[in-house]
């Protein structure tokens, strides 16, 4: 077993302290685990043991809250989100080590560290390029899903390239670093200054281009800059299931605290009465707009939601996707049209023809409905469960991570929760979670919120916790 000097608050994994190692020792590398592995922890393990400080972490739009959160949880380090209250003041914040790490999504990159771009070409070259100089400040940069920087041409590429220049420290993360063919490395190699190593872009095409000679390749990235396990190697370090929550932004920010603030001043009265048939009453009015809510938090996730599927599906990995409204099934459906689905709008046949299409590697992505697909179905194809909502108990969420968690699966089961920042589903997490013995006492199986008075008292005292409205 690795033994290493850390600082982080929790002990990872043996295999995670391997990756933790390696990348001590290479201080430019891959990190290419499979999903649910845990990238996130071992290069801020990486980081922080090595104390890469100040550190930019680029990542997609919907991880950048998870990365935050991740390294206040591992690290006594602040993290902070770049966005347009912070666009002037984040390289004083880290000066000052008020804040140690900066989050950014590709897509923002030019908005925070490029000056100017030469000419103001549409098409243009590094060498174009006018970067702020408090890009100058960063030790290490951590790239998550970095085979979105592959195309040598695109913008988000040559802006990430020019930041990593010069670093000592860089950390890609991608369980897919070669998306289609061996030339996808190139840019990727050269962003973290190895390119070389391999004899430049023109010796590397022609020796890895045409797809020939990859057990050299891969020979040479293992020693050199990779490290990459798989969930079924490691499968004895790991519990049978794992559970990750992710926290996004909402879309629809003003329109819910519209309806949290309603909701809050009806709970507040509910709570100074007194006759007990008005109560009932008005805890059923009540539960009408706490499904209301839910609602309009679950709508408020679509976009992120999209956002980390994508990134998820470009693992090459198959995901199980649940949620309720058919709103939002409609919604996912149309921006991954190649999904297949089980909802209470289909019929057995082809609900089991969508199952049937998932289980053998037909279809990727299956959508399924938390009352519709909670029960009875195998859909062991995959060791991967995400939830863009919430069910209303702790056994309800079980029944549908148990559809992965069934005989026939080997792997341990990584449950995803998008929860929306600031929003209903913090309260529901935290009843069907961390208070699952009172969730477990209450209600069958029903994708109907809950009507036992204690379950209400436990949801509507954690939805008046202060802490959820700062949006944390």
């Amino acid at each position: 077993m690795t033994t290493l000097n850390h600082k982080l608050k929790v002990q990872p994994y043996p295999y995670q302290l391997e990756g933790i190692a390696y990348g001590l020792e290479k201080k430019r590398l891959f990190i290419g685990d499979e999903p649910g592995l845990g990238k996130t922890l071992q290069s801020i393990g990486i980081v922080d043991t090595a104390d890469a400080y100040p550190c930019l972490v680029i990542c997609p739009s919907s991880l950048k809250i998870n990365w935050q959160r991740e390294f206040e949880k591992f690290t006594d380090k602040k993290a902070l989100v770049l966005d347009n209250s912070t666009r002037t003041t984040w390289s004083y914040l880290l000066q000052m080590r008020m804040h140690h790490v900066a989050i950014v999504n590709y897509e923002s990159l030019r908005k925070y560290f490029v000056w100017d771009i030469k000419g103001g070409k549409k098409s243009f070259r590094l060498k174009d390029v006018v970067f702020c100089p408090q890009i100058l400040q960063f030790k290490s940069v951590i790239i998550d899903e970095s085979h979105r920087v592959k195309d040598p041409s695109a913008q988000q590429t040559i802006f990430t390239k020019g930041i990593c220049t010069n670093k000592d420290w860089v950390v890609m993360l991608s369980g897919t670093p070669v998306v289609n063919r061996p030339e996808d490395l190139v840019a990727q190699l050269s962003i973290m200054g190895r390119l070389n190593e391999f004899g430049g872009k023109a010796k590397f095409l022609a020796e890895y281009g045409e797809g020939e000679n990859l057990s050299d390749l891969s020979q040479r990235l293992y020693s050199k800059c990779m490290i990459r396990r798989e969930k079924a190697k490691v499968l004895t370090q790991l519990p049978a299931k794992t559970r990750c929550d992710l926290y996004i932004d909402i879309s629809n920010r003003d329109e819910y605290n519209l309806a949290a603030e309603d909701l809050a001043e009806y709970l507040r009265t509910y709570k100074e009465c007194s006759d007990w048939e008005i109560r009932k009453k008005m805890r059923m009015e009540a539960l009408v707009k706490f499904m209301t809510l839910r609602s309009l938090a679950a709508k408020g996730k679509v976009k992120q939601a999209i956002d980390f599927v994508r990134v998820f599906l470009d693992s090459g990995k198959p995901l199980i996707l649940f949620c309720s409204y058919h709103e939002i099934v409609d919604e996912l459906k149309k921006a991954f049209p190649k999904a297949v689905t089980v909802t209470g709008r289909d019929s057995m046949i082809s609900k089991q023809a969508a199952v049937d299409a998932f289980q053998n590697g037909t279809a990727q992505l299956i959508i399924c409905s938390i009352k519709a697909a909670g029960v009875g179905l195998t859909l062991t194809a995959s060791s991967n469960v995400a939830f863009v909502e919430l069910a209303w108990t702790y056994a309800d969420c079980c029944q549908c991570e148990d559809r992965a968690h069934r005989i026939g699966q080997k792997d341990n089961v990584t449950c995803y929760y998008l929860l929306g920042r600031g929003t209903i589903d913090r309260a529901l997490y935290q009843i069907i979670h961390k208070k699952k013995s009172i969730a477990n006492e209450i209600m069958a199986s029903s994708d109907d919120i809950p009507e036992d008075e204690q379950y209400f008292d436990e949801l509507m005292n954690e939805f008046l916790q202060p802490t959820l409205f700062d949006n944390a």
